[in-house]
Order: structure tokens, then C-alpha cells, then sequence
């Protein structure tokens, strides 16, 4: 990639962020050689970004409000460590127009648009509306702003459905609402409105019609402070689950060279219309059956999480891009020419056999795969919160063409490891293999219409694997040593080996053999027993969590099983993950439905709503606001009499 001289950007720059894009600012700082400050929340104290940067500064507690998004306390660090620039990566204060003013009132440069982009562009209804003046196709709708939700359901049913609810002054899909008929419509906008409130601080909405079998294309631009914007092609990011991005790759396996060219003159007009700086994307949404028609949908004054595809095709730094353009550099590149494909992968602390739940704890052991690139905001020791997004790492894999990229892509997945926090690791190959994405025909809505996820069974390397690492001790009891051998050894027949039982995630009893010495299966597996007992094993490309049991647990267990199929439904209705509570959907004591929604609760910046198992009486044992474990009995729903 281009370099720059150092006397031609900054001496010392703050990353006001955190985890793998704090990371990957650094990297670039590192080669520049200019200066790197970390800032962190308790938290983070010991995350990775903090310990790589040249100084760190804490800047409050692991709440982000109190911390990563608290303007002051930034800027307080900015001057103390004598930083001339700010980064502000993604996310949290990256398209704030007030912390781009409070830098620039103390005299720091924002490594980032000027005031215009980021006030425009940051309210989807003022941003539609501006560059459409600009002759930029908008997808149609209406800004609920000032609207009674009396005056919102009769406009909704004039425009006709289906439609998009968005939070005007949101991004990155939070709080998004899909409505297909007005009795869908009271519900969807309450959560679009709470959602919008608590992460954006304003409720105002805007409805979109709803584009069928949509595809999300986004056109990633530069602009410098010499009036020169261009852009530098497409990035395809359709595959997505509840608006959130799961894989995307450039260039678009949809789009020729004729529309490459209007998409990329329609995203210049949109960043020239705000006189745009540094580097930015703009959003559009694509009709899977009519290509060559696309709408602007937003525009992002900031990096992408997705912009290692466009560097790996490019080959710019877009990091560097960034700076020099700070720095006051005009661009110096030519036309770009694309290399070859690229594909990323963002892989989530989540469990996709349990609903996609955030996952939670202790990092005991990080693996990165070789000869692709990974931007990781974990490593082995590392411990995952509830407290922010959770993205942990991204997987990109570079290829001649699309069909060698996805390959490498996948190759790379299966030697990804890691233990003592549940990730979508296994889900993402599942879902690189599914035809549709192989064969580029994709939609929005392919990942909601693929069959529940079900972790795959552990390989037999991989259960002798983790039968070798369970303690000897584990399950025992106070029975004789012979008893406790468990060797099921006969007068008159051959010494079997040991067998140890495994529960797995999906439920199942496995057994696998406790030899001294597993042979050659269990060599290319890696198992580790956590410090709660659960033993996490990787083997032939699958991450595994298995849970050592004694002989009469198994037997416990499989007796269990074969009675549940009777069983009624639980009447205790559990938290999934640790959270806040933050709706009621029904008043203590109420009838309800089997189905219905109960609580909702937020983690990691997402909603997760509880329903009730059966009809019957609710008895609520939690209120708004409360912070509930994992496990923690948030109601009970009882059959009437």
C-alpha cells in the first residue's frame, strides 16, 4: 500500500474507540510512524488496543455513556497526552456532529467530514431529501416527525405496505422495524421509537417503502479539502441478519460495469453535495430483480466495518487515506483499478443454536487463521462483556476471483479457534456454503428463511480429543477406586478402554474414550477444559463445547430426554443473556397467549424479546431497568382455572 512521510500528517494521534478498529488504527499509526493514544473504559483495562498503543488514558466506566461516549473526557485526554488529531473509527462518537465541533473548539483535528456532512447526513430524513436536490434516487416514504401515532397509521396505509420503519438519526440497522399490515403496526413502532431513543437519544422515524428481495450495495468514497471527491467501487453487504452485516465482499457479483459507473457518480454527487471529507460510504439498496435500479439509503461519515475488502482489492490504505487527508494532503491517487475479489466475515460473540443470544466470558484460548487477514479485538486472556457490540473479529480472505475468495474464506474459518465464549464461527460456514451465496443470487432476507442452526456434532477426534483432557476426578464420588474406574472390565474378557460422556450444546449424550494416548484421530485436535468444567474442543474445522458428565448423569439425562416428548412446556420464563430490562409488553396479572411477547431485554446494543411458553396468567418477577443474569426467572405464566 502508498506511504506517506511523516511530516506530511500528524506526530500523535487518539483512537476514541476501542476493540479491533482501535487495532487497526494503530497498525497503520505504527507504520507511519506517528504516535498512537488509547483510550478505555474499566472494562477494558487490560483489551488488547490498550496495551499495543505507545500510551493509554482511562476514561471512565464500563458503561459506554460514561465512557467511549463521553466527549469531554475524551477531548480532556486528547490534551493531556498532546494528541493533534482524533480518530474516531466507528460507531460511538464517529458521525456526532458535537464532538466533531468540541474538537475543533480545542483545537484538535477530527479525523473525520466537516460539520455540514455530519449534520446533513446524520438525520435520514434531512439526508433523503438533500440529496435528492442533487438528483440521487430516494426509495419513497415519509418522515414521521410531529406525527400522532393516529396521524402515522393513516399516512402508513395511504403509502401502502409492506414498509421499513428506521430511526431518522440511526444507523447500522438498530432499531429497524419490517411492518406488513397495519395490525403489525402500533407494536413495530414503539420498539423502533424505544430503541431509537435509547441509543440514538431521539425518536423521530422515517417509513420507506420496503424493496422486495433487496440487496445492500455501498459505494465507498474519498474526499479531500480541495474539492476533489472519487470514489473507489462497490463492497456487497446483502447478507445480513436482523439488519446487522455478516458477510460482504468487493466487488458486488451483482453489479456490471455500466451501473458500477452511475452507483459511483450518484455516491460522488451525494458526498459532493455536503462538500465531504475524508473517507465515507454511501448506502443504497439494489432490487435483486432489477439491477440496474437503485435508491440511496444513507450515507455513513465514517470508515465501514467492512472496509478491508476495498483495501485488499485496491490495495489503498484507507486508514492512511484518512490522515492525509486530515492532514490537509489532497488525493493522490489515480484511477482505481480493482484486483481480484475479497470476502469478509464479522464473527459475533453469539450462540446461532440458541437464536443468535450474545455470548459472554472468558477468552481461554484465540487462534487467527494463517495466510488471510483477521482484525481481531480479542486474543487468548481476553475476557467478552455485555457491555458493547458484539463483533470480535473479521475474517477477510482475498482470492484471483469470487470463487477462490469465498474458498479461502472458509478455509480460513475452519482453523479459526476459539474457547470459552460461544461465536458464529460455524454458522458463517454453513452459510458459505449455502447455494444461493455461492451462486451470488442473495437477498436480505436469505439468512431469515434458512432453517434453525443446529451446532454440528463433534467429529470422533475431536470427543477422544476432549476426553483426554477431562480430570481424572471429574464426576467422581466417594464409591471404591474400582467403581470409579468406570472400566466396564469382565473375568474372562479384554480390558476395554475408559469411556467418558459428553453433553453437547444440542442436548445429546456422547461418549468418547479416555486413553492415556487418543492416537492419531485426536492429533490435529486442540481441547481445553475450562475452569467450570465445560471441556471446548477444535477439530476438523468445529469449534465444540461439551460437557463432561458421570455415568449416571448420562443415564439421568437420556431418561429425561425420552420423557420431555410428554412434558409440558416450562411455566418459568428465563433470561436468556445477561441484560436491562427495557419494555413490559403486559401488566402483572393479565392473561396471555402462547407467543406472546412478555419482556424485552437489551444487550450487547440489541433488543431480545421473552414469549410466553403456553396461555395463562402472568406473574412478572422483573420491572424496566432491571439488570438480569443469565438464567434469571423473569416471569411465570400458570393455566388459569
Amino acid at each position: 500500500m502508498e506511504s506517506v512521510k511523516r511530516d506530511e500528517v500528524f506526530d500523535t494521534v487518539l483512537i476514541a474507540n476501542r476493540g479491533e478498529i482501535a487495532r487497526r488504527v494503530i497498525r497503520t499509526l505504527r507504520r507511519l510512524g506517528i504516535r498512537s493514544v488509547a483510550v478505555y473504559s474499566d472494562a477494558d483495562a487490560a483489551a488488547p488496543h490498550v496495551t499495543e498503543a505507545d500510551e493509554a488514558v482511562r476514561i471512565g466506566p464500563a458503561a459506554a455513556s460514561r465512557s467511549y461516549l463521553d466527549i469531554d473526557a475524551i477531548i480532556a485526554a486528547a490534551r493531556a497526552t498532546g494528541a493533534q488529531a482524533i480518530h474516531p473509527g466507528y460507531g460511538f462518537l464517529s458521525e456526532n456532529a458535537a464532538f466533531g465541533a468540541a474538537c475543533a473548539a480545542a483545537g484538535i483535528v477530527f479525523i473525520g467530514p466537516g460539520a455540514q456532512a455530519l449534520e446533513v447526513m446524520a438525520d435520514k430524513i434531512r439526508a433523503r431529501d438533500h440529496v435528492a436536490a442533487s438528483g440521487v434516487p430516494i426509495v419513497p416514504g415519509f418522515s414521521a416527525a410531529g406525527m400522532t401515532d393516529d396521524e402515522i397509521a393513516r399516512t402508513a396505509i395511504a403509502a401502502g405496505f409492506p414498509l421499513l420503519i428506521k430511526p431518522s438519526a440511526g444507523g447500522g440497522g438498530k432499531g429497524m422495524q419490517e411492518v406488513h399490515d397495519v395490525a403489525q403496526l402500533a407494536d413495530a413502532v414503539a420498539t423502533a421509537r424505544r430503541v431509537a431513543t435509547a441509543v440514538f437519544g431521539d425518536d423521530t422515524l422515517l417509513f420507506e417503502r420496503l424493496i422486495q428481495r433487496p440487496r445492500h450495495i455501498e459505494v465507498q468514497v474519498l474526499g479531500d479539502t480541495h474539492g476533489r471527491v472519487m470514489h473507489l467501487g462497490e463492497r456487497e453487504c446483502t447478507l445480513q441478519r436482523r439488519h446487522q452485516k455478516v458477510i460482504e465482499e468487493a466487488p458486488s457479483p451483482l453489479i456490471d460495469a455500466d451501473t458500477r459507473a452511475r452507483l459511483g457518480a450518484a455516491a460522488c454527487a451525494a458526498a459532493a453535495s455536503v462538500a465531504y471529507t475524508g473517507a465515507g460510504t454511501v448506502e443504497f439498496i439494489v432490487s435483486a430483480d432489477r439491477p440496474d435500479e437503485f435508491f440511496f439509503m444513507e450515507m455513513n461519515t465514517r470508515l465501514q466495518v467492512e472496509h478491508p475488502v476495498t483495501e485488499l482489492v485496491t490495495g489503498i490504505d484507507l486508514v492512511e487515506q484518512q490522515l492525509r487527508i486530515a492532514a490537509g494532503a489532497p488525493l493522490a491517487l489515480d484511477d482505481v483499478t480493482l484486483h481480484g475479489h475479497a470476502v469478509e466475515a464479522r464473527v459475533y460473540a453469539e450462540s446461532p443454536a440458541r437464536g443468535f443470544l450474545p455470548a459472554t466470558g472468558d477468552v481461554l484460548v484465540w487462534r487467527a487463521a494463517d495466510g488471510v487477514r483477521t482484525d481481531a479485538a480479542v486474543e487468548t486472556g481476553s475476557t467478552v462483556t455485555a457491555d458493547y457490540d458484539p463483533m470480535i473479529a473479521k475474517v477477510i480472505a482475498h482470492g484471483t476471483d469470487r470463487a477462490d475468495a469465498l474458498a479461502a474464506l472458509d478455509a480460513a474459518l475452519a482453523e479459526t479457534v476459539m474457547f470459552g465464549v460461544e461465536s458464529n464461527v460455524d454458522f458463517l460456514r454453513t452459510l458459505l456454503a449455502d447455494p444461493a451465496v455461492q451462486a451470488g443470487a442473495m437477498d436480505t432476507g436469505l439468512i431469515d428463511r434458512m432453517p434453525a442452526f443446529v451446532d454440528p456434532a463433534p467429529s470422533r477426534a475431536a470427543l477422544d480429543a476432549a476426553a483426554s483432557v477431562v480430570p481424572a476426578s471429574a464426576g467422581r464420588s466417594h464409591a471404591a477406586p474400582l467403581w470409579l474406574a468406570r472400566s466396564g472390565w469382565r473375568i474372562g474378557a479384554d480390558a476395554p478402554d475408559a469411556a467418558q460422556s459428553f453433553l453437547t450444546s444440542a442436548g445429546e449424550v456422547v461418549s468418547a474414550s479416555r486413553t492415556q494416548d487418543p492416537g492419531d484421530r485426536a492429533a490435529a485436535a486442540l481441547a481445553v477444559a475450562a475452569p467450570d468444567g465445560t471441556v471446548w474442543v477444535h477439530a476438523d474445522g468445529v469449534t465444540s463445547a461439551l460437557t463432561p458428565l458421570t455415568r449416571r448423569q448420562a443415564m439421568e439425562h437420556r431418561l429425561a430426554q425420552r420423557e420431555r416428548v410428554d412434558a409440558a412446556s416450562d411455566p418459568e420464563l428465563r433470561a436468556p443473556m445477561p441484560g436491562a430490562v427495557v419494555a413490559v409488553h403486559a401488566p402483572h396479572g393479565a392473561h396471555v397467549s402462547a407467543g406472546a411477547r412478555i419482556v424485552s431485554i437489551e444487550a450487547m446494543k440489541m433488543e431480545h424479546p421473552v414469549t410466553a411458553p403456553h396461555d395463562g396468567i402472568l406473574t412478572l418477577t422483573v420491572a424496566v431497568g432491571d439488570q438480569v443474569r443469565r438464567g434469571q426467572i423473569l416471569a411465570r405464566v400458570t393455566e388459569s382455572e
